[in-house]
C-alpha cells in the first residue's frame, strides 16, 4: 500500500495505463490532495490500487463502485477538478 507520507509514489500511481484517467486523477493529486483529512488520503490510496477498467467505468459514470467510500472519493474527484476547470 502506497505511503501517505510519499507524494513522488502517488504521483507516479497516478500515471495510469489510460489517457483519460491520467487526466483526472493526476491534477487532484497534485493540487487537492495535500487539503484531505487522513482518512480521505487512504481512501485516494486505497483507490490508486484498483484495476484501470474498473477506474475508467466509475469516473466516466458506465458503472458505480460498490465500495461506498471508493464511490465517494470518485465524485469527489471529478467535483473538485471540474470547480478547479472553471476557474
Amino acid at each position: 500500500m502506497l505511503k501517505p507520507s510519499d507524494k513522488p509514489r502517488l504521483v507516479w500511481a497516478c500515471r495510469r495505463g489510460m489517457l483519460e484517467l491520467d487526466v483526472i486523477l493526476s491534477p487532484f493529486v497534485e493540487h487537492e490532495y495535500d487539503g484531505l483529512s487522513e482518512a480521505h488520503k487512504a481512501v485516494f490510496r486505497r483507490l490508486l490500487e484498483c484495476d484501470d477498467p474498473d477506474l475508467f467505468a466509475w469516473f466516466m459514470g458506465h458503472e458505480r463502485s460498490n465500495d461506498v467510500a471508493l464511490q465517494s472519493m470518485v465524485e469527489h474527484i471529478l467535483e473538485r477538478n471540474q470547480v478547479r476547470n472553471q476557474r
